[in-house]
């Protein structure tokens, strides 16, 4: 009889654990949601080197709607994503909204390899032109002031530098800039 209730005992742990951990894990991931600004509030300003070795400043981008991108060469999520991305550069980067005027990609790598970062931006067409890391990685001091723990990550912004939305991909980023245009 001992055999049985040993066994037993030891799956009802693991049936408790894996419905603790879940718990657990769903907390994280709300808690993971609410982490950086908020949609209404001013985007944080991001300062960092381009590849080469240019400083590009968010603010720079004032007056056009800006999807901040942060994303990696070694993220397969976020390589799939950027032909998505792309598109919708080429599709809006000369529209009019109306919170700003044109449509601009501010991509923070979270790489820490330089080549892997550059080849990623060649091999995936990343035309535009603000494109920053500081080659820290999960320490990269944006994604820190963002509460940025999972990548592919967007903040879409304003031209006044209003958040307007968090994590647009795909469909849902160009119904979103199809809704503010002018």
């Amino acid at each position: 009889m001992n055999l049985f209730k040993k066994p037993l005992f030891i799956l009802g742990l693991a049936t408790l654990s894996f419905i603790g951990l879940g718990f657990v894990e769903g907390m994280t991931n709300a808690e993971d949601q609410n982490r950086g600004p908020s949609i209404g509030q001013k985007a944080p300003e991001i300062e960092m080197k381009d590849p080469n070795g240019e400083v590009r400043k968010l603010s720079d981008l004032k007056g056009k709607v800006v999807l901040i991108d942060f994303w990696a060469a070694w993220c397969r999520p976020c390589r799939a994503e950027n032909p998505n991305v792309v598109a919708t550069y080429n599709a809006y980067k000369d529209a009019e909204f109306k919170n700003g005027s044109g449509f601009e990609v501010f991509s923070v790598s979270l790489d820490r390899n330089k080549n892997d970062w550059i080849n990623a931006i060649e091999s995936d067409g990343l035309k535009w032109e603000s494109h920053v890391s500081d080659l820290k990685g999960w320490n990269n001091a944006a994604s820190k002031a963002y509460g940025v723990t999972g990548i592919p990550a967007t903040y879409l912004i304003a031209g006044d530098g209003t958040i307007l939305a968090r994590n647009l991909r795909g469909s849902a980023l160009r119904n979103a800039l199809e809704k503010m245009k002018k």
